[in-house]
């Protein structure tokens, strides 16, 4: 369940929590809940899950310090005697914590006595008698926590302006991410008043300060006493509750904090309005005033509260009979996200002649103004009226009069905020419709398959299953083993860059970045930086000893800008400070004046004004193809594009370098979290104008990279080294994650355009494409993406007549570069949506096109290769096979027949990816093997290990060839000194090559070994070591390998760029709701062609986490910036910063039923041990989620007369579902070809 290890120890540290919590076994309910909040890149979270889940089956004194008898078993039944306890860790008989905390005291000195067993927290702090406190902190700041509530009132009385938190959980974003300074907080979570919680006869009072996690079990006791008419509110707050934030948040956020925030995205508040909620508030002088919650939100982020007034309780009325609470909410993610819209409703009803007349109806919603709004008019015209169609009918459209939203709002999406507003309501009606008809036999007129709009979603437990062959050869090459550092990192022991101690010399880097898209830098003032305490230097392009051009391929780009800036987020200097606060203040304070000059925001804006990187126009051809356009033989011509959205990395561990010079500024040394040490030992050497031998570079892991730390990271490392070489300073700069999401750019946003020609049999004849990616302000790595893409633009189908353009644009954006698949899904993307095009057009599955289509071995490529050792029937006939695809799609069907708003889709998709560096040079790797006299040996090579179990491999595959344990077998770090001139880890080669380098420095070694070792005079390795040493055998190779037989000619566009194919396909099936957007995976198979696995159970882990971050790409993470199509951001400015605005997916969003499985008896002979790439090839497998999406959408707009092919770009948001399924509710707002908003 580890990879890159990064986000383990707050995986590890949730799951501690809840079994410390826990009176008896956590349910695998409990535990997926518990993790809710943590997010993982590298693993798909199944591993995570699965390996939790073990704790669910143990008995339940693991959990407390219950005696093994309380859980009804005997202790000698378990092995235990009267001295031992359940080991937490363990889940075994042990006496570890007999004595522990013997000797622990309270405030009073006197000794505590504590139970056997671990103490679930600190006893100490659990008996310790809280105390009022008052810290002061940097420019002025004070925080108080009083405990008396007179306190609290003469504090606010004194200090008007202050801040009230409990939890830190809003104060904390805004003071840390959005730099707002609050002079004076006080926080109020130990005043008793202020958490009181009673359940009384008419209502539930709850005290402001009470945190959402306390509410809710009050909520869930409520529901156990009361009345079943009383609960309605109740319940509706507990599923709200539900999909509000992680448990985390949940448990130190306050009832209060989340009222008097006022967000206009609070998902409570419209709750609080439409159940009668009232809020008592209280002066300094103790004065107490009530108001009805309707009345306490007046505008953006302002209550009706005076200055010296604070919220004191809440009161929640109990629901009478015939009176119904409904929740609503739609985010981009289910869990963990904030609204895009939500909504509390309430109608109650009473009898009238044979009918059910609206006594009283609240309707509130959050997300469509800027606090939250009451549908007043509607209330008003629902009120008196039956609950009947022509009621339904009327509120709809009087609802589009209470709701109206600005073109350009904040938040966009106008037309899926509107629908949302009537869909809601229709959902809505229909939940008070059925509870009449089962509790009053209320007869309502809707349909039967309408029902299941209303049902709330509970997901079923996931689960997987994983297949594949072991080798059985005694070797640890083939073996499914533990990755090297598991067990560090579940402990927290592995160590990052930033774990490594700052020397007591060490200065802090913070960067000063443009804020315009494209300017003329007038002037630079470092004056008020100077005044910050701490304030070291300011370093701009005029203090660099060497070079101010930099860059990956081309050097068009600068280090600090000098006169221009092309990008927001461009480096202008660098600030150091004694503390990172002191050298972000600082940076803040540094003044730039611009003029401005006119900014080219998307590929658009780049094709109206020519604008390009220069030389990267390609071209690639294979036949002719406007002769067979023009020839007849095509019986149908489609035209078309897609536009492909970018995607931020995420890595867990953000961009981080220490850099200190030694020997008087002789030498640099750093180390840096970067999948490039050569990069950075160049770029370093550059810019401070020394000759690279003096420069070194060391990575011992990195937490996550997935291409974005190939070249981005570069630039970092360097502008932090002239200061470090300046003032011969240690220098450390950690990016926050705002910082790094805007400067080190995203995957390419493409456009495609198409024309493809087909006969009726579904056989292609000809395409014309079209293609540009979105390069931003440098060329980066954008060509080789664009080059990448076109290779793949035919995926895995035979084209007789292919014609390729493509060219990169040029905007001022940061400039985009390397993403897992290196622009390879974005062209297969593109090729599978007008695959799925000629489907519609004659009325064919997609799964018929693609296998009519499929290449066979022998096929000529577009570019030239011939295709080898191609397994890709075989292994679409076995996933065919595995996930019954026949009975899922007839299982959806019928689904679809009963259901009008929820749908079902499958997809089943196919992917070819090329393994090599398409830039020849780079296929290289080398390594140091090392052999010691006690018969251990040491490894070092040029790759980085950043989770995807290169080390791991590369200790499997030394081992094996010396006939040694893997115990024997240690990975060093990776250092410019030991191995020189390595290429990136990336393009999914790196096994292959340093695989192929260690095993040559191996077969060097035990060459030299094999004369004594056949006198065979030893009884282990390390004896043979050791004989060998003492004959004066040099135990110590360099090895090398170059990938033989690649290389391609733009000259003539012909070539073999890859060495060989990685082949896969996968099937998705897809539930949505159409009313929302919302979606979720039901099941995923995968089958893959690794040819003989060098160790499955790590390529396993690749393949999924790989899905389930091409999830995102295809469905849930949409990069915004301001351009032409979000006029609501500042143009040029990312808006997507931070997990607050970008969704990754999170554990409730994987596959319910995930199965992955590797095809057997398929040797590779291209690659070490029959073996093949991984790392990049399944990410495009998840483009099966985003077509079985489609044929859902497809049953949606069937329902409403729009059938055949329709445009979805990606990704497929909720937003983008939604409006695709096109119904009555999205007619008032949008046509049923809407294409909503996209930033590429």
């Amino acid at each position: 369940g580890s990879q890159c290890g990064f986000c383990t120890p707050g995986f590890v540290m949730s799951m501690y929590a809840l079994l410390r919590s826990c009176k008896e076994s956590p349910s695998h309910e409990e535990i997926e809940e518990s993790l809710s909040g943590n997010l993982c890149r590298c693993t798909g979270y199944r591993p995570i899950l699965e390996a939790f889940r073990a704790f669910a089956k143990r008995i339940d004194a693991a959990y407390t310090d219950d005696s093994v008898a309380g859980v009804g078993i005997r202790a000698v039944d378990v092995g235990i005697n009267n001295k031992e306890t359940i080991c937490p860790s363990t889940g075994k008989p042990c006496n570890c914590m007999v004595n522990a905390g013997s000797n622990l005291r309270d405030n009073d000195g006197n000794q505590l006595e504590l139970k056997p067993g671990e103490p679930i927290f600190p006893h100490e702090l659990v008996v310790r008698k809280a105390c009022p406190l008052i810290l002061r902190g940097t420019q002025g700041m004070m925080w108080f926590r009083p405990l008396r509530l007179q306190d609290v009132l003469d504090l606010k009385f004194s200090h008007p302006d202050a801040k009230l938190i409990v939890g830190n959980t809003e104060v904390g974003i805004e003071t840390r991410f959005k730099n707002i300074h609050y002079p004076v907080l006080i926080s109020t979570a130990l005043v008793p008043e202020l958490n009181i919680t009673e359940i009384r006869e008419d209502g539930l009072e709850i005290g402001a300060s009470v945190t959402l996690a306390k509410f809710l079990k009050v909520l869930q006791a409520c529901i156990k006493q009361r009345k079943s008419y009383e609960i309605s509110a109740c319940m509706a707050f507990i599923e709200q509750l539900r999909w509000f934030a992680g448990c985390q948040i949940r448990n130190v956020a306050s009832v209060g904090g989340n009222i008097c925030t006022a967000s206009p995205i609070s998902d409570l508040n419209p709750l609080w309005m439409s159940s009668k909620a009232v809020f008592t508030v209280i002066d300094h002088k103790g004065l107490f005033r009530t108001l009805p919650a309707r009345d306490f939100f007046i505008g953006y982020r302002k209550v009706a509260m005076e200055k010296n007034e604070i919220l004191y309780s809440v009161f929640l009325p109990w629901t009478r009979k015939c009176e119904y609470v409904k929740e609503f909410k739609q985010a981009h993610r289910r869990d963990d996200d904030i609204a895009i819209v939500n909504a509390g409703m309430r109608v109650s009803f009473c009898q009238g002649e044979g009918t059910w007349i609206v006594a009283e109806a609240s309707l509130a919603y959050g997300g469509v103004a800027p606090s939250t709004l009451c549908a007043y008019k509607t209330e008003m015209f629902l009120k008196g009226k039956e609950w009947n169609e022509d009621t339904l009918q009327g509120a709809l459209k009087q609802l589009q009069e209470d709701i109206v939203i600005p073109k350009n709002a904040p938040g966009g999406m106008v037309e899926f905020r509107l629908s949302l507003t009537t869909s809601f309501f229709f959902k809505f009606f229909l939940y008070t419709a059925y509870k009449l008809e089962a509790e009053a036999k209320f007869c309502h007129w809707f349909p039967e398959n309408y029902r299941s709009a209303t049902v709330p979603y509970q997901r079923p437990l996931s689960y997987g299953t994983q297949k594949y062959q072991v080798r059985d050869n005694g070797a640890a090459v083939g073996q499914p083993l533990m990755h090297l550092s598991a067990k560090l990192q579940v402990t927290g022991e592995a160590e990052y860059t930033d774990d490594l101690p700052m020397p007591s010399d060490g200065l802090y880097a913070a960067f000063v970045l443009s804020t315009k898209p494209h300017a003329r830098i007038v002037s630079i003032d470092g004056m008020e930086a100077k005044a910050v305490p701490g304030f070291e230097g300011l370093f701009t392009s005029k203090d660099i000893p060497g070079g101010n051009k930099i860059g990956a391929v081309r050097d068009d780009e600068e280090l600090f800008a000098t006169h221009v800036v092309t990008c927001v987020g461009q480096l202008i200097g660098i600030v150091v400070a004694n503390t990172f606060e002191n050298a972000k203040a600082a940076a803040q304070k540094v003044k730039v004046v611009y003029e401005e000059l006119p900014a080219i925001l998307s590929i658009e804006d780049a094709l109206k004004a020519g604008s390009f990187h220069p030389g990267t126009e390609r071209i690639l051809q294979k036949g002719d193809v406007d002769a067979c356009f023009a020839s007849g033989l095509c019986d149908h011509v489609i035209e078309g594009s897609m536009q492909v959205g970018g995607q931020e990395h995420f890595y867990l561990e953000p961009n981080t370098t220490l850099i200190w010079t030694t020997d008087g500024g002789n030498e640099v040394v750093m180390v840096s979290s970067t999948q490039a040490p050569q990069k950075h030992q160049k770029f370093v050497s550059h810019v401070l104008g020394i000759p690279m031998h003096r420069v070194v570079c060391k990575t011992k892991r990195i937490g996550g990279g997935f291409g974005g730390k190939e070249t981005r990271s570069a630039f970092i490392a360097a502008a932090a080294a002239v200061p470090a070489f300046l003032l011969q300073k240690p220098v450390r700069i950690t990016l926050d994650r705002n910082v790094d999401m805007l400067i080190t750019g995203q995957r390419h946003p493409f456009l495609g355009k198409y024309k493809v020609g087909f006969t009726s049999k579904g056989k292609v004849l000809a395409l014309d494409l079209k293609l540009y990616n979105n390069g931003g302000n440098s060329q980066d790595l954008s060509h080789s993406v664009l080059e990448r893409a076109m290779f793949h633009s035919d995926n895995v189908y035979e084209i007789p007549n292919v014609h390729i353009h493509g060219q990169v644009c040029f905007t001022n954006l940061a400039s985009n570069t390397a993403f897992r698949g290196f622009g390879g899904p974005q062209g297969m993307l593109i090729t599978e949506n007008w695959i799925e095009q000629i489907a519609r057009e004659l009325d064919k599955s997609p799964e018929e096109i693609r296998e009519l289509n499929f290449q066979k071995e022998g096929y000529e490529l577009h570019y030239g290769q011939q295709l080898e050792q191609c397994t890709l029937q075989k292994l679409w006939s076995e996933l065919n096979q595995s996930c019954e695809f026949k009975k899922k799609r007839e299982d959806a069907e019928n689904f679809n027949k009963v259901n009008r708003w929820r749908k079902r889709g499958v997809a089943m998709v196919p992917t070819k990816f090329g393994i090599s560096f398409t830039t020849k040079f780079m296929n290289q790797a080398g390594a140091l093997v090392q052999v010691y006299t006690d018969g251990t040996v040491l490894v070092t090579h040029g790759g980085v290990e950043m989770g995807q179990g290169l080390h791991t491999k590369i200790a499997q595959i030394a081992a094996s060839s010396f006939g040694i344990p893997l115990s024997a077998v240690f990975i060093s770090e990776t250092s410019t000194d030991k191995v020189p001139n390595a290429s990136p880890t990336a393009a999914s080669a790196s096994s292959d090559m340093y695989g192929a380098a260690v095993l040559d420095a191996c077969l060097q070694i035990k060459a030299r070994m094999e004369p004594l070792a056949l006198k065979n005079t030893h009884s282990s390795f390390a004896e043979l070591a050791n004989i060998c040493y003492m004959e004066r055998i040099d135990l110590s190779a360099h090895g090398f390998y170059k990938t033989p037989d690649i290389g391609f000619h733009w000259s003539v566009g012909k070539g073999k760029p890859f060495s060989y194919f990685t082949f896969g396909a996968a099937f998705a099936d897809v539930e949505i709701d159409t009313l929302t957007g919302d979606f979720h995976l039901r099941r995923v198979d995968i089958v893959m062609d690794l040819g003989t696995s060098l160790n499955p159970a790590i390529d396993i882990g690749q393949i999924e986490g790989a899905f389930v971050q091409g999830l995102g790409w295809v469905a849930l993470e949409e990069v915004k910036w301001g351009d032409g199509a979000h006029l609501w951001i500042k143009p040029g400015h990312l808006f997507t910063q931070g997990p607050g605005a970008y969704k990754l997916p999170s554990v409730n969003d994987t596959p319910v039923d995930f199965r992955v499985s590797l095809l057997k008896d398929v040797a590779n002979a291209k690659a070490i041990h029959s073996s093949k790439a991984v790392g990049e090839p399944p990410l495009f497998l998840a483009s099966a989620a985003f077509f079985a999406i489609k044929d859902a959408i497809l049953a949606a707009r069937h329902e409403s007369g729009y059938d055949g092919f329709f445009v979805l770009d990606s990704p497929a948001t909720p937003e983008r579902i939604r409006m695709a399924c096109a119904d009555q509710f999205t007619k008032p707002f949008a046509t049923h070809d809407i294409r909503p908003l996209l930033s590429i």
